[in-house]
Formats: structure tokens, sequence, C-alpha cells
């Protein structure tokens, strides 16, 4: 069984917002995966498509697989680095502001024919 893998590095979206969108099409066929994406009305929805996306064409040109065995076998999400940024407040304060990225990694793998599929 092969992998495939594709990553996106520095995405700048926090990680607890593209998590979300990540455990909607873990384990799922990419076809699938692909249909959710597209209409999932998340901001992280995007990048993941793309990623996705990446990822399937690594597979046709570099393994030779079929997308239509393919499956999303694990996506990861990490935190990347975090932009400090300062907001002016009342009386000559200043709040913080964190602006945090992503790092993404995504693993395809074939999936399992099962015999009985229509039963």
């Amino acid at each position: 069984m092969k992998e495939v893998k594709a990553q996106l590095r520095f995405l700048r979206i926090a990680p607890r917002k593209v998590r979300v969108v990540a455990d909607t099409i873990k384990g799922k066929a990419v076809t699938v995966a692909d249909t959710q994406l597209k209409f999932l009305e998340k901001t992280a929805a995007l990048p993941v498509r793309k990623l996705l996306r990446s990822a399937i064409a690594n597979a046709k040109h570099n393994f030779n697989l079929n997308a239509d065995q393919l499956m999303v076998k694990n996506i990861r999400v990490d935190k990347g680095p975090t932009l400090k940024r300062f907001m002016p407040r009342a009386r000559g304060m200043a709040s913080p502001i964190h602006k945090h990225m992503s790092h993404i990694m995504l693993v395809l793998g074939e999936q399992k024919e099962s015999k009985d599929k229509n039963k």
C-alpha cells in the first residue's frame, strides 16, 4: 500500500479553525472529501481543498494511482509560528494581538476493496 503525502505550511488561519475542517474529511474517499470541502462554508475549506487536489495530482503523476481508489488516510494540523502585533488602546496602553499560523500534513492511502460492495 502506497502513501502519498502533501503539506501546506504557514497558512494564515488559526489551527483550531483548520482542525474543524480537517476532521470532516478524515477517513473518507477523496471524491467524497472533495465534494464536502466544495460546499463547506468555512474559510479554511478552500486551502484544505487545494491541498487535497494537490495530493491527488501527486498520486496520479508520481505513483500512477487511480484517484477513485484513494482515501484520506490521515490529516494533521499543527501550530506554526505566531505573528505578534499590538493594538493601541485607551490611555496610551496597547493590547497584544496574536496572529496564528498552521501547518497541514495530508496523507492519502489506497482503499481496501471489499468483496461484497453492494450487499
